[in-house]
């Protein structure tokens, strides 16, 4: 898309695509690409939110001057957060609008010098202050870690526009559809959610502070940084973010695996048989050896039931099950039905290792737990299809 999008009147997305990175922060995948979404209002004082990543200025150039005109000049440049990808043309824009004045809040301070060397042209404002751009308001809300310490939202009061940053956010390119109601939002819904779980979902609670900050706002419109723009139903991303934040998940089961020999698989195929058996459909099967965690993330904020099944290596867990295990700890994973089994051989570690972690406070460890020596054999299968019955009794 070469043009800037008007939104409502006299406000532009600016953004751009990238069908060009393989993984979003140097770990997450990009199968679809991912937006950097900018906005420009044109105004008595002309004014930025947010730029995009460095490697696509001609892009973002392109579209300002043509909401423009080339010879119009840019007033303001709201920082609502500072991550690259939403900051890399700061000093490329200071050099051609070097009247701009730089909005942004306290802590975003530290950053600007650190990033890019500019500590003059800062306009520095708190929470809840406003800005007058003739037909246009701005008023800003601080919304620290989500998910930096620095980030927050700006609200344009006339048309209910709130620019959100990365909250409300998700992967996945604006392939001609900027707008919600120009996309289907089902199919993009893994894409929103895989985003959600990597990226956000440790700062949950934060959300859900900024969630009860913007209650009582009008909102009309909800412009993040990545993703759609909801302005048809932005109570759709709203609500989805609140309801994520909550970690209220859906019924249906996650077995994520390492089996080195086949012999852990065996195990899963039984527990997986027995959810069936007892109507469980909604099952996601990921083998740790295949799927990035990327994945496996986003199927485990989406359901309640999580199995994990490990094979001892070196007296503990796989490695990619020791990363997953850190990751959902990190991400202070609660309000799940867990299973653990698995196998070993000469030692263990690998159930004892999950167990720990299943035994922490938040979540509830189903019964039994299955450890089975060398292959498993009848009597190990019988009980993982004991723990699927348990599992789907407590789902279902």
């Amino acid at each position: 898309m070469k043009n800037a999008i008007e939104m409502t009147k006299d406000i532009f997305w600016i953004g751009v695509n990238d069908f060009e990175t393989d993984l979003f922060e140097s770990i997450w995948p990009l199968p679809e690409g991912v937006s950097y979404n900018a906005y420009l209002i044109r105004d008595q004082k002309n004014t930025l939110l947010d730029t995009v990543k460095k490697g696509f200025m001609p892009q973002f150039l392109e579209k300002i001057q043509h909401a423009l005109g080339e010879n119009e000049s840019i007033h303001y440049l709201v920082i609502n957060h500072m991550e690259p990808d939403h900051s890399g043309c700061i000093t490329v824009l200071r050099d051609l609008y070097p009247d701009m004045e730089i909005v942004c809040n306290s802590r975003t301070v530290e950053f600007i010098k650190g990033f890019y060397g500019i500590d003059s042209g800062l306009k520095v404002i708190a929470d809840g202050d406003q800005l007058d751009l003739g037909a246009h308001k701005l008023e800003f809300h601080l919304t620290p870690m989500v998910h930096w310490p620095e980030t927050m939202m700006t609200l344009e009061t006339t048309t209910g526009t709130l620019f959100s940053m990365d909250a409300f956010g998700g992967f996945g390119a604006l392939w001609g559809g900027v707008f919600d109601d120009e996309v289907d939002l089902d199919s993009r819904e893994n894409e929103t959610l895989r985003y959600y779980a990597n990226i956000v979902a440790k700062y949950s609670p934060m959300v859900q502070r900024a969630l009860k900050k913007l209650d009582g706002l009008d909102i009309n419109v909800v412009a993040p940084t990545h993703g759609p723009v909801y302005r048809s139903r932005p109570e759709y991303i709203i609500q989805r973010y609140d309801r994520w934040s909550r970690q209220e998940a859906e019924a249906g089961v996650v077995i994520a695996y390492s089996s080195m020999y086949g012999h852990t698989q065996t195990m899963v195929e039984a527990v997986a048989r027995s959810l069936i058996d007892q109507g469980v459909r909604s099952i996601r099967v990921h083998n740790l050896s295949r799927s990035h965690l990327s994945f496996v993330l986003r199927d485990i904020w989406r359901f309640k039931g999580l199995m994990l099944a490990g094979s001892a290596y070196n007296t503990k867990p796989s490695p990619s099950m020791e990363s997953l295990l850190s990751i959902l700890d990190n991400d202070q994973l609660k309000n799940r039905l867990l299973g653990i089994f698995g196998t070993f051989s000469w030692s263990g570690g690998a159930v004892s290792a999950i167990r720990e972690f299943a035994e922490k406070p938040g979540n509830e460890l189903l019964n039994p737990v299955v450890e089975a020596r060398n292959a498993p054999g009848d009597a190990d299968l019988s009980a993982c299809r004991q723990l699927g019955r348990a599992m789907a009794e407590r789902l279902l």
